[in-house]
């Protein structure tokens, strides 16, 4: 196993690929080796000292790709760190943050042997414009406004915090 890390994402718009890719870009900055891939394309863990999961919730589901990738390769992810984000709320409101914990904590109960370093939620970006196919077909969808509750800074901390766990050496355990 090398001392990298592969940060794995799901999404459907590519807003999660975005925030795979800043939380990827800081780790790198710390100096850890990271590889970045949509979870759909992985087909091995075994070279990898930790892994970073990203998928968002839709309608109370987590992505499939996520529910999929962690059926997959379950043995690897319990043989190493796992650290785990979702974009969800599509508002900066905590009543919605909080409701979106409580929709992956359900998600992720499904997989009771996995236990995450880290888990956090990052608010969502969303574009009526791009819907496709069911969600383009439902009226109150297509009326919200666009928006992207994003915090690029909560992004860059949450993943300064899994440099620190997760470098080759430190004697930090996760938490």
């Amino acid at each position: 196993m090398s001392a990298s890390i592969l940060v794995a994402y799901a999404t459907r718009y590519g807003s999660t690929q975005e925030v795979a890719e800043a939380v990827a870009a800081t780790l790198r900055e710390r100096g850890i080796a990271v590889d970045i891939q949509p979870m759909r394309e992985v087909r091995t863990l075994e070279e990898y000292q930790a892994i970073v999961l990203g998928a968002p919730l839709y309608m109370f589901r987590w992505h499939k790709d996520a529910l999929h990738f962690l059926s997959c390769h379950r043995a690897a992810l319990m043989a190493r760190p796992v650290a785990v984000f979702a974009l969800g709320p599509l508002h900066n409101e905590e009543k919605e943050y909080q409701e979106t914990r409580k929709q992956l904590d359900k998600e992720l109960a499904k997989f009771p042997w996995l236990a995450p370093a880290a888990i956090t939620i990052f608010g969502g970006k969303f574009d009526p414009e791009k819907l496709t196919f069911p969600y383009n077909m439902i009226p109150a969808l297509k009326k919200m406004p666009a928006s992207d509750v994003r915090n690029w800074a909560a992004i860059r901390v949450w993943s300064n915090d899994l440099a620190e766990q997760f470098s080759p050496g430190t004697s930090k355990q996760p938490a």
